[in-house]
């Protein structure tokens, strides 16, 4: 039996998936949920193989709730979207099901699905999700501590730091841990707010106070709250280009 769950804060996208759904019965629906916060939830209790997820939702979007996750399952996208994010999920293949969802798109998404089902979601296809997330701007950062999720906006942010496989994103009220790439953040974040100064290092540029040479072409900053971070030689060409100096 195929475990699904339907994410969508809208009742009645859910109510025309499930319904959809009853013509398949290997397909067993586990839950319905409203939002991205008791999508991951769900996701977490009753490991599903396949979920529908809207990606425009209040509190958490779809893209941020699949940030979150431990394990990724197969995803068939419900969006608005208009038609230039549409071909961004075409050339990445990544499923969708555009609203209002025609019940001939929506068995074409299934045949895909079974055509491709494997357990949990291919490295290969969450890399592609994860390509189309890198073409929008970050406006907050959602990180998970232990149950607890946080919602980090961009504002607060004061410096970001590699850390092994996570980076540190430093912040007015402490520190916290994102399961993502340096690259992936340097991408999302606004250039005119944000430089990559070194290769562990991504500084915000209003929360600079002081830049002093050091040895070997390379300089150290001070930030306004205290802290201290490298900055290499091509990392001070970057930022002198932004701030013009």
């Amino acid at each position: 039996m195929i475990k699904t769950i339907i994410i969508d804060d809208e009742p009645l996208a859910r109510m025309v998936i499930a319904e959809y759904l009853q013509s398949y019965q290997d397909i067993q629906i586990v839950a319905e949920c409203g939002d991205g916060f008791e999508g991951a939830k769900m996701i977490q209790q009753m490991h599903p193989d396949l979920i529908f997820l809207d990606i425009q939702m209040p509190k958490l979007t779809g893209f941020e709730m699949l940030e979150i996750l431990d394990e990724m399952p197969n995803v068939i996208f419900t969006t608005a979207f208009d038609e230039f994010a549409i071909k961004a999920f075409e050339k990445n293949a990544v499923d969708y099901l555009l609203k209002p969802i025609s019940k001939v798109r929506f068995e074409q998404a299934l045949t895909k699905f079974r055509n491709n089902f494997q357990g949990n979601m291919p490295k290969e296809a969450s890399a592609k999700i994860q390509a189309v997330q890198d073409e929008e701007t970050l406006e907050r950062i959602v990180v998970k501590n232990g149950s607890q999720i946080k919602i980090i906006p961009i504002q607060q942010v004061v410096f970001l730091e590699a850390y092994d496989d996570y980076v540190k994103i430093h912040t007015k009220d402490g520190m916290f841990l994102k399961n993502k790439t340096m690259s992936s953040f340097e991408k999302q974040l606004d250039p005119k707010q944000f430089v990559r100064v070194h290769r562990s290092f991504i500084a915000k540029v209003d929360q600079l106070a002081k830049i002093e040479p050091m040895e070997k072409e390379s300089y150290i900053a001070t930030l306004l709250t205290g802290e201290k971070i490298n900055i290499s030689k091509s990392g001070y060409a970057r930022l002198k280009q932004i701030i013009g100096l």
